[in-house]
C-alpha cells in the first residue's frame, strides 16, 4: 500500500471515530437536557462497550435519589455493572459532557474503563485533566485514556445556562418583600447563649 493511500485510510479511520464520538456525545448531551429538566445539574453520560454498543445511558439524579453520589457517570458504571453482569467493564469507553470529578474518576479507575471521553473542562472540579490527571497516575493499578471529544461548547453552555437561570430565581426569590422581612425578623431575635 503506497504512502498516500495508508494517509487516506488514517483520515478516513479518523473521521470515523469523530463521528462515532459524535454520536454517543449527542445522546450524553440529550441525557444532561433531560437531567436539567429535572432541576438537576445537567450532566449526561453514555457508557459504551469495546463493540460500540451502549451499555448504559443517563443524567445526573442527585436531587431526586438523595444521594450524593448519584453523577451520570456512577448511575451508568452501575447500569453497565448490571448489564453486563461483571462490575469491571474492561475495554469500555465513557462518553460525558463534563469532565469527571475525583469521584468519578476514581470509579472509572475501579471499573477498569479503557477510556473517558469528555465534552467540556471543569476547571474547578476536574480530575481527568484539569486539577488532578486521575487517569494516567502511574501510581495506581490502572490507567485509562483521556480524551476531550466533541461538544465542547454546547455542553459548556448548557452548564452556564443551568446555573445562571438558578441565580436568578434565587435572586428574585430573595428580592420579594416577605423574603425580605423574613431575613429582617430572623436577624432581629435575639440571640440565646446557653
Amino acid at each position: 500500500m503506497g504512502h498516500l493511500q495508508a494517509k487516506a485510510q488514517q483520515t478516513i479511520g479518523q473521521e470515523a471515530v469523530r463521528a462515532m464520538e459524535r454520536k454517543f456525545m449527542e445522546l450524553a448531551y440529550e441525557e444532561a437536557v433531560q437531567a436539567g429538566l429535572r432541576q438537576e445539574v445537567p450532566i449526561g453520560a453514555v457508557l459504551v462497550d469495546a463493540d460500540g454498543l451502549v451499555l448504559a445511558q443517563d443524567g445526573n439524579r442527585t436531587i431526586e435519589l438523595s444521594d450524593p453520589s448519584a453523577h451520570a457517570e456512577i448511575l451508568v458504571l452501575r447500569a453497565g455493572g448490571l448489564s453486563s453482569q461483571n462490575y469491571r467493564l474492561t475495554g469500555a469507553t465513557l462518553f460525558v459532557t463534563l469532565e469527571p470529578c475525583l469521584m468519578c474518576m476514581g470509579a472509572l479507575i475501579h471499573a477498569r474503563l479503557a477510556h473517558v471521553v469528555f465534552a467540556a473542562l471543569d476547571p474547578k472540579a476536574g480530575a481527568a485533566v484539569s486539577r488532578y490527571q486521575i487517569g494516567q497516575d502511574q501510581r495506581l493499578n490502572h490507567s485509562l485514556i483521556v480524551s476531550q471529544g466533541p461538544m465542547a461548547s454546547q455542553c459548556g453552555e448548557l452548564l452556564r445556562n443551568f446555573f445562571k437561570a438558578k441565580r436568578q430565581a434565587t435572586l428574585a426569590c430573595s428580592n420579594r418583600p416577605s423574603e425580605t422581612k423574613k431575613r429582617q425578623s430572623l436577624l432581629a431575635l435575639p440571640f440565646k447563649e446557653e
